[in-house]
């Protein structure tokens, strides 16, 4: 009988879907508590969160893992300073890009995201989604005159 090892290099943690990065915050909001991105999530917090990921990406355990580790870290990069008035400047407009950094940025599972890295990235993704947003509401008055 061979038993196969799934096995997650934490230095170097899998990318994972954004989608699936997403169910972690999507299940934190629906709880209740969208707020964990400033105030961090407990010990208990994470076994409800994997409990409830176990459903969604029970199949895959090694990317259910990458999720929370990811999301752990996600959490724990919005205790720097800058990322958190960040958050509370363009409020809940941030999680989804945030979530979409998190699932694509490299991650040391004992390092966490390093903060610049993060900040660089998210305000690149802000940046790009304003202007695709500028460009629609230009081409909306183009089309309306």
């Amino acid at each position: 009988m061979t038993i196969t090892l799934n096995t997650v290099n934490l230095s170097d943690v899998p990318l994972v879907d954004p989608q699936a990065m997403a169910l972690p915050m999507q299940y934190m909001i629906d709880t209740g508590r969208g707020l964990a991105m400033l105030r961090g999530v407990s010990k208990d917090e994470l076994r409800e969160i994997d409990h409830a990921l176990w459903d969604a990406l029970g199949a895959d355990p090694v990317q259910r893992l990458a999720v929370l580790m990811r999301f752990r870290c996600l959490i724990r990069v919005f205790g720097a300073r800058r990322l958190a008035d960040m958050l509370l400047d363009n409020g809940y407009n941030l999680i989804a890009p945030a979530v979409q950094v998190a699932a694509r940025l490299r991650l040391n599972a004992d390092l966490g995201f390093n903060p610049l890295k993060f900040e660089r990235a998210l305000q690149e993704l802000m940046a790009k989604i304003a202007q695709g947003q500028r460009r629609a509401a230009e081409s909306d008055q183009l089309l309306a005159a």
